[in-house]
């Protein structure tokens, strides 16, 4: 019995999508839906109470992580990202705030936004609403774009900083 429960997965990975089949599960989920984007390279406070936040604003949170590849062209170093993508979508899957989770390739969310037309759009507050990627469709189909103000003035680039001091 104990090898079964160990060969299992977790059951958080079940919030794990592929962009491909994000429209299917988006479906399913309760409204609104409340969508926001980012790196979530080294897990931080920070992070987490963005989006407690910001699934606060909806009945269902989807975040989508930009994928290596992505992150190394966002010019944050060329060590970055530390966490691997499968590693950082886990993170955020086993979080109590976090309903789905899927990554992009592109620059941009775009794609995802599309897929998923959440009635929220959030980020955090260092974006003006009109340049969050998504703002003029998110608007345009009725739902609202949101810039929430940072509580902790937390950076995966700050933590980085500091280790190398160490």
């Amino acid at each position: 019995m104990e090898e079964a429960c160990l060969a299992a997965p977790p059951a958080f990975e079940a919030k794990i999508v592929a962009p491909a089949r994000l429209p299917a599960r988006v479906h399913d989920l309760p409204r609104p839906l409340v969508f926001t984007n980012g790196c979530f390279d080294i897990l931080h406070r920070g992070h987490v109470t963005y989006l407690a936040q910001a699934r606060a604003l909806g009945a269902s949170l989807i975040v989508a992580v930009n994928s290596d590849a992505s992150v190394k062209r966002l010019g944050k170093g060329g060590e970055r990202p530390v966490n691997t993508l499968d590693d950082r979508l886990a993170l955020l899957a086993a979080l109590e705030s976090v309903a789905l989770v899927t990554w992009f390739e592109e620059d941009t969310p775009l794609a995802r936004i599309l897929d998923c037309r959440p009635d929220v759009l959030v980020k955090g507050g260092d974006w003006p609403l009109e340049k969050i990627v998504g703002y003029r469709e998110v608007t345009a189909w009725g739902g609202r774009v949101e810039s929430i103000p940072f509580l902790h003035q937390k950076s995966t680039t700050a933590l980085l900083e500091k280790i190398r001091r160490l």
